[in-house]
């Protein structure tokens, strides 16, 4: 079975500054992995990011997401890809310096869209470096669109389609929030389908520029995952809170955060 964990562009950048990165966090969660890792030899990883202050402010600047018809939108739908490359570059390079065996693995070399959903994605590297104890990474990036010509696909939406190619145990999101708060500033240990609604109306945004929208649309799409594939669970939770995380990976009894499931 696989985990996918997803580092959060709020995580490992700035999103109210453009382009800034922070190195010694990813560098740190990365040694995390490397831990568990060697705890469990078995452990199967796909690692993705999200775009933070690169990409999302590139993309706002063109409203790619919505689609690229003109010449202009085809230059800024490469200028995204540009900075979220160049984020993924910065990504990869303190995860092997940790001593992660990562291997970048661009989205928009293959995935085709329809209308801001992937309908195919190139498996054959992400089996290959799962079955050869290497970590597949992954990110938000550009795509070509059936309908739309090109759009934006964020990391939830490649987990979405990973989800449904192959068998997925776990998905951990590590943002810079505990998880999510109720409307009293506390974090809700746990959310389902069935007690979804009283917690809508105060799942806000997200801080900061992000044209693949905040926390609603990120606990919306992973509530659809849980009711779709039975046993999957999903945690929304800290990324800085490292003990945490090792937990998490290491399947420990000792757990924080939002867990979301059926």
């Amino acid at each position: 079975m696989i985990t996918l964990i997803k580092l959060g562009g709020s995580l490992i950048t700035d999103k109210l500054s453009e382009r800034s990165f922070n190195a010694p966090i990813v560098h740190r969660i990365a040694s995390v992995i490397q831990q568990a890792r060697q705890h469990t030899p078995a452990l199967k990883i796909i690692v993705g990011h999200g775009s933070g202050s690169f990409g999302h402010f590139e993309a706002k600047r063109h409203n790619t997401i919505q689609g690229v018809h003109t010449a202009q939108q085809w230059e800024g739908f490469t200028a995204v890809a540009h900075v979220a490359r160049e984020l993924n570059y910065m990504v990869c390079k303190e995860m092997r310096g940790a001593g992660l065996p990562i291997w970048s693995l661009q989205p928009s070399a293959s995935v085709v869209a329809n209308n801001m959903r992937i309908e195919s994605m190139q498996l054959e590297p992400v089996q290959v470096a799962l079955n050869n104890a290497v970590i597949p990474l992954v990110y938000g990036d550009v795509a070509i669109d059936r309908q739309l010509g090109g759009t934006i696909i964020s990391t939830e939406t490649i987990f979405q389609y990973l989800t449904e190619q192959l068998p997925v145990a776990q998905i951990l999101l590590l943002g810079t929030t505990d998880g999510v708060y109720d409307q009293h500033g506390q974090v809700i240990e746990h959310i389902t389908p069935n007690n979804y609604l009283q917690y809508a109306d105060v799942l806000g945004g997200s801080d900061g520029v992000d044209v693949t929208g905040g926390m609603l649309t990120k606990v919306n799409d992973m509530l659809s995952l849980v009711n779709t594939f039975s046993g999957l669970t999903i945690r929304i939770m800290n990324g800085t809170h490292y003990e945490t995380l090792f937990h998490a990976l290491v399947n420990d009894s000792q757990r924080a955060g939002t867990l979301i499931s059926a």
